[in-house]
This record gives C-alpha cells, sequence and structure tokens, in this order.
C-alpha cells in the first residue's frame, strides 16, 4: 500500500462515517464497463463542490490492490451489482492528485519529473524485479511492469487541469502534455492500462491538448452522458435527505437546484449537504469561493454582455455558443466564451435542448448580486437590485406612486442597454425591479389563466403574503390593465390558493418614458 501505487481505503473509509453520505456506488458500475474496452481513457469535468474528490476517493478504494474494501462497499448499492466481486481490489492503481502536487512542490519547473520519481520509488519497491528506473518516465515503468508480469493499471489524475488554471509556464505546461501523451496515445502502452479516470473543472484544453489527445472521451457539466446521475445529488436523493433531516425539499429546491443535465435536475451536492446539517438553507458557495469569478470574467465587458447579464439577472435565459470556448484561461474572446466558462465552474446552467444559459438557483444569484456591488458599469444594476426589497414592500402596500417611480428607472436601464422591442423591454424592468420577490415568491410568466395568459403571477411560498398579477400595458391606459385581469378571469389560475391576492395593472407611455401603477387587493370570494 502506498500514497500512489495502490493507495489504500482509509479516505473513503471517512467519508462513509461522515453524518451524511449519499451513495453513489453505481457510478463503479458504469466504470466496469469502460475496462479494458476502446474508450477506457475518460475525462470527468464539473464544478467545484460537486464531489469529485469523493468520487476519487470511492473509485481507488474499490479497485486498488493495496486495500480490502469488501467491509465498505458490502452494504452500498454496488455491491449488488453483477461483476462487483470480479473487479474489487484486482487492479494496480495509480493516483495523483495534480493539485495537491503542484501546491506542495517548491521547484515547479520539477513538477513532472518529481510526480514521475516519486510513483517510481513506490514501484520500486512492489516490482524491484521489473528493473524500474527512478530517472524514467512513469509510461516506461509501467510498460516494464506490464512486460514481465502483464499487470495492468488504472491511472487516477484528479485536477488534471491545475496547470491550466493556474496559467503556468508553456515549458512546464507542453511537460505535461508529454506525460499525459506518452501515457494515453501510446499503442504500445496501451494494453498495459485498464483505465484512466481524469478529473478537473475544465474540459480538455482545445487545440493545445485534445488534438493530441482525441482518444480520451469527455464528460462535461455540458454533457455527462451515461454518468450524468453522478455528477450532484438528484431530486430523489435530496428529498430522501430532506426528510431524514426535517428539512422543507421546496426550499431546499429554491436554493441549489437549476442544473439540468440529459433530463435529471442536479443539485450542488456540497450546499445540501452543509444546509442539512446546519438545519438552515444559505449561501455555502460564498463561503468557499468567491463572486472574483463572476466579476473578472464581467471586466472585459465583451459587447452586448451587460444586456445578457440584466436579462439573467431578470429570471430570464439567453442564448449561449458553447462550442468555440478553447477551456482555458486566456482565450475570451466573446460573450460566449465568458458564459461558457461560468457554466463549466457553476455560476450558470445551461440548457442544451435550446442551448441557452441562466442564472440556476438563489445561492448562485446572491453572488452575482455580489459581484454586482463592485463592478464598474453595473452600479444602477445593483441600485435597482437594492431596491427590490422596498419594492416589493411598497406593492404589499398599494403604493402606486412608489411602484412606478421604480419601474421608470428599471424599464429606462434595461431598455438602454437592450435592442428589444418595448412590451420585452418593459417585461424585463418587471422581473429586474421585483428581483427580491424571487425570495419569497414563485414567479410564473406568461402564465396560462383563464380565458388568456397573465403577464406575471407572484405566488408566495412564505405565509402572511398576497399573490400578485401583474398585466402590462404598452401606451394605453392603466385601468384597462385591471380590466383585463377581472375580465378574462387571470384569478382562475389560483382557485387552489387561500391568501389574499393584489391585482397590479402596469403602464408605460413610451413618449414620456413613464409608468402608471394601479393596485387593488381583493379576497378569493371578491374576485370569485
Amino acid at each position: 500500500m502506498g500514497i500512489y501505487l495502490n493507495p489504500g481505503n482509509e479516505n473513503f473509509r471517512s467519508m462513509l462515517k461522515a453524518p451524511i453520505y449519499v451513495d453513489k456506488t453505481m457510478m463503479l458500475k458504469t466504470l466496469n464497463d469502460f475496462i479494458d474496452r476502446d474508450n477506457k481513457y475518460i475525462c470527468v469535468s464539473r464544478p467545484r463542490r460537486f464531489g469529485k474528490t469523493i468520487a476519487s476517493e470511492m473509485i481507488a478504494a474499490y479497485y486498488s490492490r493495496g486495500c480490502d474494501s469488501h467491509v465498505l462497499f458490502e452494504k452500498l448499492k454496488i455491491s449488488k451489482a453483477e461483476g462487483y466481486e470480479d473487479k474489487l481490489n484486482k487492479y494496480n492503481v495509480i493516483k495523483i492528485d495534480l493539485n495537491s502536487e503542484y501546491q506542495n512542490t517548491r521547484n515547479k519547473d520539477s513538477l513532472i519529473a518529481s510526480i514521475e520519481n516519486k510513483v517510481a520509488q513506490e514501484m520500486q519497491k512492489e516490482y524491484g524485479e521489473c528493473g524500474i528506473a527512478l530517472d524514467d518516465s512513469l509510461a516506461n515503468n509501467i510498460m516494464r511492469v506490464y512486460a514481465s508480469t502483464r499487470d495492468t493499471f488504472i491511472i487516477l489524475i484528479d485536477e488534471y487541469d491545475v496547470l491550466v488554471r493556474e496559467q503556468v509556464p508553456q515549458a512546464l505546461f507542453d511537460e505535461f502534455l508529454s506525460f499525459l501523451n506518452g501515457l494515453f496515445k501510446s499503442a504500445t502502452l496501451r494494453p498495459a492500462i485498464s483505465l484512466a479516470y481524469l478529473t478537473g473543472i475544465l474540459p480538455i484544453v482545445r487545440d493545445k491538448i485534445q488534438s493530441k489527445l482525441n482518444n480520451i472521451e469527455e464528460y462535461t457539466i455540458l454533457d455527462a452522458k451515461e454518468l450524468t446521475e453522478f455528477v450532484g445529488f438528484t431530486p430523489e436523493e435530496v428529498k430522501s435527505l430532506c426528510e431524514e433531516w426535517g428539512m422543507d425539499y421546496e426550499d431546499c429546491r429554491r436554493w441549489y437546484d437549476g442544473y439540468c443535465l440529459n433530463g435529471y435536475e442536479i443539485y450542488n451536492p456540497e450546499s445540501v449537504v452543509k444546509s442539512m446539517r446546519d438545519k438552515k438553507y444559505s449561501n455555502y458557495w460564498g463561503k468557499t469561493s468567491s463572486y472574483r469569478v463572476i466579476s473578472d470574467r464581467l471586466e472585459a465587458n465583451f459587447d452586448g454582455m451587460k444586456d445578457q447579464v440584466i436579462r439573467m439577472l431578470s429570471g430570464e435565459k439567453v442564448p449561449v455558443n458553447v462550442t468555440r470556448y478553447l477551456n482555458t484561461m486566456d482565450s475570451f474572446n466573446s460573450r460566449n466564451d465568458a458564459f461558457t466558462y461560468l457554466i463549466h465552474v457553476g455560476y450558470l446552467a445551461y440548457d442544451e435542448e435550446d442551448q441557452s444559459c441562466r442564472i440556476p438557483n438563489r445561492e448562485i444569484r446572491q453572488e452575482w448580486e455580489n459581484a454586482m456591488e463592485t463592478q464598474p458599469g453595473y452600479e444602477v444594476t445593483f441600485r435597482i437590485i437594492e431596491a427590490s426589497r422596498e419594492l416589493l414592500s411598497a406593492t404589499v402596500k398599494g403604493d402606486e406612486d412608489a411602484v412606478a417611480k421604480a419601474l421608470d428607472e428599471s424599464h429606462i436601464h434595461v431598455t438602454s442597454n437592450r435592442s428589444y422591442n418595448n412590451e420585452d423591454a418593459l417585461q424585463s424592468a418587471i422581473y429586474l425591479a421585483y428581483i427580491y420577490a424571487l425570495n419569497k415568491y414563485t414567479v410564473i410568466k406568461e402564465m396560462t389563466t383563464g380565458r388568456g395568459f397573465a403577464d406575471v403571477v407572484f405566488i408566495p411560498y412564505v405565509p402572511d403574503l398576497p399573490a400578485m398579477i401583474i398585466e402590462l400595458k404598452h401606451n394605453k391606459c392603466v385601468e384597462s390593465a385591471l380590466d383585463q385581469i377581472k375580465e378574462k378571469k387571470y384569478f382562475d389560475s389560483l382557485k387552489d390558493y387561500k391568501g389574499g391576492l393584489l391585482f397590479v395593472g402596469v403602464n408605460y407611455d413610451e413618449k414620456d418614458k413613464t409608468h402608471e401603477c394601479r393596485i387593488e387587493s381583493f379576497t378569493k370570494s371578491e374576485s370569485e
């Protein structure tokens, strides 16, 4: 049992002892199907806090010959799978945490040589008779073992992309590329490797690595294929945790859901676990990362980017082309590149069906709002966000002038950054001005109601707040907005709702660039 060669299962054992452990071991069944096949080289990229390290430790504990993990896995899902025993602790595993190696190596220029030497020392103890050379490449030493014993290896490289994210000198990066190339592109070495599993935040760098390592199958936050359900927590897993820990599932969903991948809803695992442990929902993301990740991308200020950001802050989706980003930290040439990067690191969610991105949930929305506070060019946006709490209060109190004034500023701000018609801009102004309401309301846009579609419906999920139906008019009269709500019986969609109800009519006068607002309060009996 070594640190690099055939590690033990202590780390995975400690993870199983945690108060909360979600069984993702069926991932091993999928990996078993890759072993010794054409698609045995895989790279799995996903954001921080999405369980990459836990998965890596689980894989090492399952395959490594350096330990006996029967007791650890006997009560987990994988133990019931066909072929479970066939591969349990049957392989030489080489496990490298590249981030740890990089951070702890004083002479960064000798990083790769240092790693290869450390692994060779452990291989020499295990396979001394095979002529292991301390000053030779890992690929050559693996070949020596295979030639002598026909023993094969599973290679685990965690945080493989750290050298990309740290933007190391080109010479070191080229050496790392040669290291990977020697392991995964050599036809001679191919029979000696049963599986290669790389993890990172970013997918494989295009143009620098991808063309030379095109035999590595990628599983990303854009498309994780058959590994999708193991990327994060599924709704069923989160519901089970909420029941066990006495937490409200719908609140959890609003805070941490929002990533949709191949038909799966995906939750941020770390935040879910911490919320269960602490018995409260909060922004755990911001405690382990910095909103500077967002700010750094906003500073580029690509053409049209501010417009798109405001739309996403307003709760809308925006189109994104995810095919051009080169997966580096120095190749941001457009807002599409910036948004694609933010998808990979978890600050945006991607919808493949309509090729759009959006802010996924309340936790991440707070990070965007934090970034707005100090970002040049977004001062007005942040002021509107800050004022949205007071706007909601003013609406509930029936303060029509305050609502109209708030919408004046929001609409002018949105319109100045958009090339859309006024009706669309007015809707976006409403969404942005009422952004605080997302913390207390489910907001449904163009909701099917009665005899038509209500522009915006706010349904509270906290007590003592009224539902709101907002109807928008353009260059008409505000009374016609209220009349339409009543005549078309938009309130019929809320027949099962018990509580107060506000009808809010808003008219925008394009000539004066002003809004007029009327608010009427109804009980259910009055509206019926």
